[in-house]
């Protein structure tokens, strides 16, 4: 029998949201602080899916310009009425104090392939916002509540009724549920069946305790109970699954009437470890009974199950690609911090067949860092890129990064001397700004251009170069642990970081802390899965 394996849509794709329309299936996932915002990826068959599309491709859509690590897009909410597609997204600008800053916005468009709308200022009351639409005609916004007097800030789910057409909000916000004794209440969702509405919650935080949570109600204000077996899909009670963190859900029923969830999950490294790839989205077959979804077989989501869809090509199996830069645009699979790869700084046309980053602010900056990157999707990877790189000082840096934050990287890249002239290789590594200069340096002088190569193995990274095109490569400095570009390590361990959401990139960069214009040339850059 043919299986579909889990996660379905692999590396950092969480909070995704399902929609279908026709035959087509979409699935929107968070983004956070990477820019274009909000992954939108299409699909046939429910298992091989296809990145389409980032809608907030513009800064009057989404403006992140400072805002902290791991803040910006969460959640988003796909949805369709009468030929128009609705996106819910918050754009969270502080997440650390006492108080949340957490402003939600709609956008909308008729092609979910092309140009979304200006979005439109919804509510600050909470994140992951919502729309439901109702058969009466009737449309709904609905949100957590955050609550600043409390000490964990949940304040349940709130829901009112709006009016699309000029995207305001009717009548009383209305408190509709405290969740379930898991607590940590967030991500709704309502479905409509069989006269009873339905409300999926994601709770119990969005790390080892993570739920999905099923309520329902003959009134959509409520009151709602809890389904008989709560939680309908966790990992909380088996920790030796090897799907984690499994939560934060939606439900899609098919043209045949068969249903499914999908929900975010984490691959530790060992049991209850550290998930480099970040949280990442599975799905699941949904049965009903006694008015009441439930999985197939258990609450933890299977690594395999049976699948009457499948196609001979599983494109979520591997996600090698040579990307070689001499086209017109820069790749999907990358993205930037905080702003757009505009031109000023990331370059197609200056050097044709090469990517020119123009340097700009450090890795630690939330401003204006000349960095694009691509998730880190597998386990075991091997990222080689080429360079042309000629500083004039030890202010000029470019090459390649594994990153996870401003506080957490890994990053080989060529420099210019101090005090002399030359260019050197270095490694710089991150740990909580700790930042720390390997002794490892080798001189490059001469040489004008240079391979970069990072070999991820699990949670081992180790980098190497190559002068002579590729024949020969050498390894620079030791093995470095990868395990700290996860949330668990970058919230777990010092309490420092409240928000941890994200996962491990791989990409190409280039400072100039002093001028901001000096350049770096990258003519091809290979991820590949080992």
């Amino acid at each position: 029998m043919k299986t579909t394996t889990n996660p379905i849509i692999r590396g950092f794709n969480p909070d995704p949201s399902i929609l279908r329309v026709g035959d087509d299936y979409y699935i929107a996932t968070s983004t956070f602080e990477w820019f274009p915002g909000v992954q939108i990826f299409h699909s046939t068959d429910l298992v091989n899916w296809e990145l389409i599309n980032r809608p907030l491709k513009r800064v009057s859509q989404l403006d992140m310009r400072g805002i902290p690590d791991s803040c910006g897009v969460w959640a988003p909410c796909l949805s369709y009425k009468d030929g128009l597609f609705y996106l819910v997204f918050s754009n969270v600008k502080s997440f650390d104090g006492p108080w949340k800053d957490t402003p939600n916005y709609i956008v909308t468009t008729d092609d979910i392939y092309g140009d979304w709308s200006d979005p439109s200022f919804i509510s600050s009351a909470g994140f992951d916002g919502s729309l439901f639409h109702d058969d009466d005609g009737k449309s709904y916004y609905m949100s957590m509540l955050m609550d600043h007097t409390e000490p964990d800030f949940f304040g349940g789910i709130v829901l009112q009724e709006i009016d699309l057409s000029t995207m305001t909000l009717l009548g009383e916000m209305k408190h509709i549920t405290s969740g379930t004794e898991l607590g940590c209440t967030e991500g709704p969702h309502i479905y409509k069946k069989d006269g009873f509405y339905y409300l999926i919650l994601a709770e119990g935080g969005t790390e080892y305790g993570h739920a999905v949570s099923m309520l329902r109600s003959e009134s959509i204000f409520g009151k709602y109970e809890v389904h008989p077996e709560n939680p309908v899909f966790t990992a909380r009670f088996n920790s030796a699954h090897p799907l984690q963190k499994a939560g934060h859900g939606d439900l899609v029923e098919t043209p045949t009437g068969d249903w499914y969830a999908v929900f975010l999950v984490g691959r530790p490294l060992e049991e209850r470890g550290r998930c480099i790839l970040g949280r990442e989205t599975a799905i699941e077959e949904v049965i009903w009974k006694d008015g009441w979804p439930y999985p197939v077989e258990q609450r933890e989501p299977r690594i395999s199950i049976p699948s009457l869809q499948l196609k001979p090509e599983q494109m979520n199996g591997n996600h090698s690609k040579l990307v070689e830069f001499n086209a017109d645009e820069l790749d999907i699979d990358f993205q930037s911090l905080r702003v757009p790869a505009s031109e000023d700084w990331c370059s197609l046309k200056d050097r044709p067949g090469f990517l020119r980053l123009y340097g700009r602010e450090s890795l630690t900056s939330t401003h204006l860092q000349s960095l694009i990157a691509r998730r880190v999707q597998d386990f075991n990877v091997e990222v080689t890129t080429r360079m042309e790189f000629n500083p004039t000082n030890f202010q000029e840096l470019a090459g390649l990064t594994f990153y996870y934050n401003t506080a957490h990287f890994f990053y080989l890249n060529v420099r210019g001397k101090k005090h002399r002239e030359g260019k050197e290789l270095v490694i710089i590594s991150s740990d909580y700004y700790s930042s720390k200069e390997h002794e490892n340096k080798i001189d490059v002088s001469g040489y004008e251009s240079i391979l970069l190569r990072g070999i991820l193995d699990r949670e081992e990274l180790s980098f190497y170069y190559s002068v002579d095109e590729g024949s020969t490569f050498h390894q620079i400095g030791n093995s470095f642990d990868a395990s700290i570009l996860s949330d668990d390590y970058v919230q777990g361990s010092s309490g420092r970081y409240k928000a941890a959401f994200t996962g491990c990139f791989v990409g190409i960069c280039c400072q100039d802390l002093s001028q901001n214009r000096q350049h770096a040339d990258f003519e091809w850059f290979h991820y590949k899965e080992l």
